[in-house]
């Protein structure tokens, strides 16, 4: 006689390729805990919203050999938050905070600014070069100090960045001698609203730098060592790991990338204001960062969730000046949004949603037990 198992078909209530309730119950919950969705539920929501008001919200048009379109708008007006939020996010992974990024944003794009409109030849590619050579070296010397006073003194971040915060708005106005200073060169202007390949170069510049940071933290060892400097400084130091270095080093990154940011603002609008540009990019930055998920107490990291994040805040900037809302009214907006889905993530909520999941499951397999032993009888 064959001891043979029946074949999944032959099996009563089951058919070859069908899944469980079971299963799917479950697959459905770990997709609902996983921390990206609900930033990216808040984001289809905001699409959904400027779809219904404007049905070609998410069409792209060919013009010239360029991309056009509101998604293109998004993209390349997120670029320089999003390089920001990446600094931000790696400091933040390390338990730190860089107040200063707006700061470091207008004094980038008031150095660069300054030297072509002083140069003999502003329309000059190495003019062009020089002075964005020489923006970035000062963004990341301005972010290497501010390493300096966290990781060597053991100041407080908050403060050690406060103070760069406060005098690099001053800085930048004394480069610009306290007026707008606008330039005329084409070259300079590529960075910002240029275009190749059909893509605006903004957008080129930030995925690059986003898959640059995203292939060092995520396929080499650095990206454990910032976690783990976050999790515990002091245990990542017995085991050998340089948090000081660490900590260093992710400070002068985040400066470096708010000085690209800079030259793309600046480069935009062709002019440099020291009271306006960047301003209060690093709160934008640290909402990105909260809303992807990533804990400000440190440790693990997310870029897509920071990427997400800064979609969903751009979005949510065009969603109110398509509506026809004052721009001043947007950080009530952007308030309403992080608080339901900080809300959301929170490990109080998720526990009680998780209890309460658990609760249904069991009362349902409490149900179809009794339901089979009825029809056993």
């Amino acid at each position: 006689m064959s001891t043979q198992a029946p074949a999944p078909a032959d099996r009563p209530g089951t058919s070859v390729g069908s899944r469980a309730p079971g299963d799917t119950r479950r697959g459905l919950t770990s997709f609902t805990q996983n921390r990206l969705f609900w930033p990216v539920a808040a984001l289809v929501l905001l699409v959904v919203a400027n779809t219904i008001k404007n049905p070609g919200f998410l069409g792209v048009r060919l013009q010239d050999g360029n991309l056009f379109g509101a998604t293109i708008n998004i993209l390349r007006n997120g670029a320089p938050l999003l390089l920001v939020a990446l600094g931000m996010t790696l400091v933040i992974a390390t338990r730190g905070i860089d107040l200063s990024v707006g700061a470091v944003v207008a004094i980038s794009g008031a150095v660069a600014c300054s030297f072509i409109a002083s140069s003999p030849d502003p329309t000059s590619v190495t003019t062009v070069l020089v002075a964005v050579g020489i923006a970035l070296t000062l963004s990341f010397v301005l972010g290497v100090w501010n390493g300096f006073l966290v990781s060597v003194l053991g100041i407080q971040p908050i403060i050690a960045t406060l103070v760069l915060m406060t005098a690099g708005r001053g800085i930048a106005m004394l480069i610009t001698n306290g007026q707008i200073t606008t330039v005329n060169s084409p070259p300079f202007k590529t960075i910002g609203s240029g275009f190749f390949l059909g893509l605006p170069v903004a957008i080129l510049i930030a995925g690059g730098v986003f898959a640059l940071v995203a292939v060092l933290t995520r396929r080499t060892a650095l990206g454990m060592l910032i976690e783990s400097v976050g999790i515990n400084p002091a245990a990542s130091r017995l085991a050998g790991v340089k948090a000081r270095n660490i900590v260093w080093t992710v400070y002068a990154v985040a400066a470096l990338f708010a000085g690209l940011a800079g030259l793309m603002i600046s480069s935009n609008v062709m002019a440099a204001d020291a009271n306006n540009a960047g301003l209060f990019i690093e709160l934008d930055a640290i909402l990105a960062v909260v809303i992807g998920g990533t804990s400000l107490a440190g440790g693990k990291f997310s870029l897509s969730g920071t990427l997400v994040g800064v979609f969903v805040i751009q979005t949510l900037t065009l969603t109110v000046t398509m509506l026809g809302i004052s721009p001043s009214v947007t950080p009530l907006f952007k308030a309403i949004v992080v608080i339901a889905v900080c809300l959301m993530q929170a490990p109080v909520v998720r526990k009680k949603l998780a209890a309460r999941r658990r609760r249904k499951a069991s009362e349902a397999g409490t149900d179809s037990t009794s339901a089979r032993t009825e029809v056993a009888a």
